[in-house]
């Protein structure tokens, strides 16, 4: 029953007019100059009554529903789950409601998502796009409806992004590692058509081939703890196998892990480690992991800050496409080849 109670059931109950307690419990008393003793009475009032606002009446009435968009590939990824946090904590504050999509790198879903919440009337986007296709995202930003992307990004496109500059964050994690002797290193990659695994194979390729390190290994193809896994079990059946994996995500790792285990292969006596991306747990395991971290909680508040300069119209920013340098957290799971 408590869901029912109407601002007509208040006004009854404190003996003030329908649109008095409206005005209150809008936000609207210092506007009006309403009395602070009639302000106390209907909020007392409201709360006795547990009256809550019906938010869909207030949106037919001013055209905003004060509620944001987030898209990520998969929340199966501690990864994006993170970001899916920060994200709904920075938007709660800014008091509004945010809506979070898993696409589940489908392309199509993640089509079919946008176009539900453009018709939900849903003020802004932040989207961690699936696949290479922009098209549709690219239509409702020429509409201009706000938006940005956060993580991955499209290089040939206009589309606002910030991001984490993974080609450098590569180099870091593949000097690191021929630094310490190591010259067979096999990169187990993740989503093939994503800008940050492209810019971080490259990365790698780039460091190997200054070096002059011709014998290049590149397997996998998903940000997954079950590709981490596979590719792990393949390579320890090379002829030559490598003396470090560079692991392109922390789930990959986490599949890395799991088959070094059953194969009874010490981190790093027996092979070198070292991830993409940084997760609680590296810090934890009985070697902790060697990691590029991503600045992950600049990324999701410059890309709100961002968002809502646009959802509010301030001043227009420099740029719309921001690359955040990453950190090389060092711990134990690189060893030093003699």
């Amino acid at each position: 029953m408590s869901s029912k109670i109407k601002i007509i059931d208040i006004a009854e109950r404190t003996g003030l007019s329908t649109t008095t307690v409206s005005r209150v419990l809008t936000g609207k008393a210092k506007q009006y100059r309403i009395g602070k003793r009639s302000q106390q009475i209907i909020e007392e009032v409201a709360k006795e009554l547990n009256y809550i606002p019906n938010h869909f009446a207030a949106t037919l009435k001013s055209g905003k529903t004060n509620t944001i968009s987030l898209i990520v590939p998969t929340l199966g990824n501690p990864f994006f789950a993170n970001i899916a946090s920060l994200i709904n904590n920075e938007v709660r504050k800014l008091g509004y409601t945010l809506i979070i999509s898993d696409s589940n790198e489908d392309i199509e879903t993640e089509i079919l998502e946008i176009q539900q919440l453009v018709s939900r009337n849903v003020e802004g986007f932040i989207i961690i796009p699936s696949g290479e296709n922009f098209e549709h995202i690219e239509q409702i930003y020429s509409q201009g409806l706000p938006l940005v992307l956060l993580d991955r990004y499209f290089e040939n496109s206009n589309l606002p992004y910030i991001s984490t500059d993974n080609y450098q964050g590569a180099i870091t994690a593949t000097k690191y590692l021929i630094e310490h002797g190591h010259t067979s290193i096999a990169c187990i990659q993740g989503v093939k058509s994503s800008t940050p695994n492209k810019m971080r194979i490259k990365g790698f390729k780039h460091a190997m081939q200054e070096e002059g390190l011709t014998n290049i290994h590149v397997i996998g193809d998903d940000f997954s703890v079950q590709n981490g896994y596979q590719e792990t079990k393949l390579l320890l059946r090379w002829k030559e196998r490598p003396t470090a994996i560079f692991a392109l995500s922390n789930t990959i790792t986490m599949g890395c892990l799991k088959a070094l285990k059953e194969e009874n292969i010490k981190v790093p006596d027996d092979i070198s480690i070292i991830t993409f991306d940084d997760h609680l747990y590296l810090d934890f395991l009985e070697t902790p992991i060697t990691c590029i971290a991503q600045p992950v909680e600049h990324i999701c508040k410059i890309g709100l800050k961002y968002l809502f300069s646009k959802l509010n119209n301030e001043l227009e920013l420099i740029t719309d496409h921001v690359m955040l340098r990453p950190d090389l957290k060092i711990r134990n799971s690189v060893k030093k080849m003699s």
